[in-house]
């Protein structure tokens, strides 16, 4: 075991990523200094629930988060004191009201402490988790909240060869209504900020006049709260996947809009059974929007007049305004390709001598996929890991291999496929570089994921699964329990965990 020149680690972000990644850091028993950034007011990250989303969300229709995120501009000399910045940080969580999860809490908590129950629970009770989480282990010492990470910069160490990361850092103080400025000085990076903040909104023509024209009546699920906003309205909702689901299944249950709700959809998602459900009415992609008229013209040339909510479930992008391309050599994220530039393992920077590190972007198992994460980095960092990163090369090759496949596959580059192997085989290269703890107790051991947990994973649902039960069906309920249920399995072509 050699020692480890890592002494100081900061952490951005305290949801769930944070909160692993503090845990694990604590502990190795190797670091000094270990500090968790948080800029809200309480740990919890996209978890937290926002009742109010405060100031209306500017969609910026076919504009990526350089655009719309861009960096805040820092003081020449810090620390320093400054009026209060007006610009928008995207700072409010996308929780809606009835919210919950989709993951079975056997397999989404993290391996040392349940839920509270499960396995699908309303969104406060992964809120409370992660709050505890950090108390439970007394790393809350560690939490630096209402504390924006404004720059992150690699400098030169006072060694040959020897860098460091540069933290400027933001708080607002609502005694002085002033932001308070200063910056600390890291040997390490664990980047955790999630990936829930920024909205996207494809291009259509006609969007913006139509935006500008009725505004308000355009929104992205990221500020949807409860069906009650949209009482005796016409409402579209745009996308399938997991949001645009939830959301059209609220608004129909409520009987709160006018009925139907319609669904626009780029191809059917794997719950759209081959019939139309009651009160929805299934629509095409958008072609354009005609202010003018006030009509929304489908591909198909179909047209719908006067209506009253168009409500966006197209996701997000992931977000980085701290990273300071100039002094770190480049942009951190690839939006053409959409990942992560110089990546390994979805984990670690090749070009930041294991320095740097990211938890959270493969989305998986969620929390527990992040302990993983944690654990290798934390004993990396210490020193300590089993199997050493291979070669730089070998790490290169990886990423190009990688972009290939899912270019080939048409699929995400951080999208892991559980069906075919390929989340355990990632889980089992972290497992196996973390190691186990020493013999006096030190450190994390990386959980096993056993035979109950892979169960769960690959048979207990959220949601109803269409025409389940039928003879001849690729997929068949055995047994319901409220609003979830367990199936036989899935059909072909459909991973196990495409809802998350």
């Amino acid at each position: 075991m050699t020692s480890s020149p890592i002494k100081s680690v900061a952490v951005i972000g305290a949801g769930a990523a944070g909160a692993a990644a503090a845990v694990a850091l604590s502990a190795e028993d190797a670091f000094d200094v270990i500090r968790v950034f948080e800029r809200r007011e309480v740990p919890g990250g996209t978890w937290i629930y926002d009742a109010d989303p405060k100031t209306p969300i500017v969609l910026h229709p076919g504009k990526l988060p350089t655009e719309t995120d861009p960096p805040l501009k820092t003081p020449a000399r810090l620390p320093t004191t400054t009026p209060p910045s007006p610009q928008y940080r995207y700072d409010r969580t996308p929780i809606y009201a009835d919210l919950t999860t989709n993951v079975p809490a056997i397999a989404m908590s993290f391996s040392d402490r349940p839920f509270a129950y499960g396995p699908f629970v309303p969104h406060w009770i992964p809120k409370q988790y992660i709050e505890n989480y950090f108390s439970f282990h007394q790393a809350d010492k560690h939490l630096s909240l209402n504390t924006t990470v404004e720059d992150v910069s690699r400098i030169v160490g006072k060694n040959k060869g020897e860098y460091k990361w540069k933290l400027k850092l933001r708080r607002y103080d609502p005694i002085q209504h002033v932001d308070d400025w200063w910056e600390e000085t890291f040997d390490a990076v664990i980047i955790a900020n999630g990936h829930y903040s920024v909205p996207i909104v494809p291009q259509v023509p006609g969007l913006n006049e139509y935006m500008k024209k009725y505004p308000g009546r355009v929104v992205h699920s990221k500020s949807y709260r409860t069906s009650e906003s949209y009482s005796g309205q016409r409402v579209v909702v745009i996308g399938n996947s997991a949001s645009g689901h939830d959301i059209t299944t609220q608004l129909v249950e409520s009987r709160k809009p006018q009925l139907p709700i319609y669904q626009s959809r780029r191809s059917k998602s794997l719950w759209d059974g081959p019939d139309t459900p009651p009160d929805i009415e299934w629509k095409p992609i958008i072609a354009r929007f005609d202010a003018e008229a006030d009509e929304i013209i489908f591909t198909d040339n179909t047209r719908l007049r006067n209506i009253d909510a168009v409500i966006y479930c197209t996701g997000y992008a992931p977000s980085f305004p701290f990273w300071n391309t100039e002094a770190n050599g480049g942009p951190l994220y690839d939006y053409d390709d959409g990942h992560l530039k110089g990546i390994y393992q979805h984990t670690f920077f090749r070009s930041f001598s294991n320095t740097l590190g990211i938890i959270g972007m493969p989305r998986v198992l969620t929390f527990r996929s992040f302990e993983y994460q944690a654990i290798a980095l934390a004993r990396l960092f210490a020193g300590r890991n089993t199997k050493p990163l291979p070669p730089l090369a070998e790490q290169e090759a990886w990423e190009k291999k990688r972009l290939r496949l899912v270019k080939e596959e048409g699929r995400k580059f951080h999208d892991i496929i559980w069906d075919n192997g390929e989340t355990m085989g990632w889980l089992r290269f972290l497992f196996e570089l973390s190691g186990l703890p020493v013999l006096e107790g030190i450190g994390r051991t990386p959980p096993v994921l056993n035979k109950e947990t892979r169960w769960a994973i690959e048979h207990v649902r959220k949601y109803p699964i269409p025409d389940r039960g039928k003879a001849g069906d690729d997929e068949a309920a055995v047994a319901e329990d409220g609003e979830w249920l367990v199936v036989n399995h899935w059909g072909r072509g459909k991973d196990s965990l495409h809802f998350i």
